[in-house]
């Protein structure tokens, strides 16, 4: 009787043991094959994270954080995300929602303080849902990063913001949906739209990031540079973490909402946007927090229409890893490109970032990062 547990002893330090070195090959054997992906390509850096069972269970940084410096990319720098930051955006809708301040089909012209009607139709009510869903029917044609743009009092052109066809009848990605969905947030909220997300997710599930560049550390921003095939050279990107200090400081509450850019303006690392990807796996809850309800989080990742695969700032995609069906979210801006995804039956899930690459495509998606994500699920998931 008294062998048995000292050899089950033995029997279970040998299995950790063995299973550490299998953890250690497949992580030697993803950055072998990450490294060599990127002598191959074009790529400043890269941070990665990989999530299984719904906990992150490696992360790793490749490459250059500044190139002027040469100083390594590490895990915990920042980096401005882009469209990815959308989500923060749609989940801080969905808690007003939750609390009653505001419903999904409510008039988005009468919440945001001015009119907002396709002049094409005239009659057809824009809501809320149907930005969140990019089904609003406007578009980014006259730019994004003013409410200006699509204000009848402030531009004559603005009846060009919105397409040719219905509110809700179809599907057209648009950035000034988002920036009007972060207007209508501060204006329900009563806080500025960079302090409402720090206060009711940020902070409750303890990640470093936010919209305003003042506000965080900035020895920990990787630089972001945008490659010029024409010339082969990476050139850097100031514009990505401008902090508008002017613009901020004459800030006009309720309108200027878009100089934090809700719509792609987020700045956070790599393993803390694998945590928020773990929230959105285990339906809007996660360290101990209820962020946002089952139901919502559902309702987040369900596609809208039948045109695309779109929910509220969540895509469902099969086109990502072979034989994968994904749910997540990408990003690109200034040279950057970035992934979030996973796969909720199997609680898998990526994030990738490159604060630089080729801006080449495969199959929709950024080749370097597609490559990186499927190098990723092949050496710690499929495996």
């Amino acid at each position: 009787m008294g062998r048995w547990p000292l050899g089950l002893l033995f029997l279970t330090v040998n299995l950790m043991f063995l299973h550490v070195l299998h953890a250690q090959d497949r992580a030697g054997e993803a950055e072998q094959c990450i490294r060599s992906m990127m002598q191959q390509s074009h790529v400043v850096g890269i941070s990665v994270a990989v999530v299984k069972k719904r906990k992150v269970v490696y992360t790793q940084a490749f490459g250059m954080k500044d190139m002027e410096t040469n100083a390594p990319l590490t895990t915990d720098c920042l980096f401005r995300i882009a469209s990815i930051s959308k989500s923060f955006s749609a989940a801080s809708v969905l808690q007003l929602v939750e609390s009653g301040r505001l419903s999904l089909d409510e008039d988005v012209g009468t919440l945001v303080g001015f009119p907002l009607r396709n002049p094409r139709f005239p009659d057809k009510v824009i809501t809320l849902r149907m930005l969140l869903s990019h089904l609003s029917s406007i578009n980014d044609s006259q730019g994004y990063f003013s409410l200006d743009y699509i204000n009848p009092a402030k531009n004559p052109d603005w009846a060009k913001c919105y397409s040719d066809y219905e509110p809700g009848k179809g599907y057209r990605y648009c950035n000034l949906n988002f920036n009007l969905t972060g207007t209508i947030i501060e204006r329900i909220s009563g806080e500025r739209f960079d302090q409402y997300v720090k206060h009711h997710i940020l902070d409750p599930l303890g990640l470093y990031g936010g919209y305003c560049v003042d506000s965080l550390d900035r020895s920990r921003f990787a630089m972001i540079y945008e490659y010029r095939p024409d010339s082969a050279r990476f050139f850097l990107s100031p514009g990505a973490y401008d902090p508008h200090s002017k613009e901020i400081q004459e800030y006009v509450m309720g309108y200027g909402t878009p100089v934090f850019s809700p719509t792609g303006g987020m700045k956070i690392s790599a393993p803390d946007l694998a945590e928020w990807m773990i929230l959105h796996m285990k339906k809007g809850r996660h360290r101990g927090k209820r962020i946002i309800s089952k139901k919502n989080s559902i309702l987040m990742q369900t596609p809208q229409s039948t045109d695309e695969n779109y929910g509220f700032a969540i895509e469902q995609t099969d086109k990502m890893i072979k034989g994968e069906h994904l749910t997540g979210h990408t990003g690109s801006a200034y040279g950057l490109y970035s992934a979030m995804f996973f796969q909720p039956a199997k609680k898998f899930g990526v994030v990738v970032i490159s604060n630089g690459c080729d801006p080449g495509y495969t199959d929709g998606y950024n080749t370097v990062i597609r490559n990186t994500v499927n190098c990723l699920y092949d050496h710690f998931i499929r495996k």
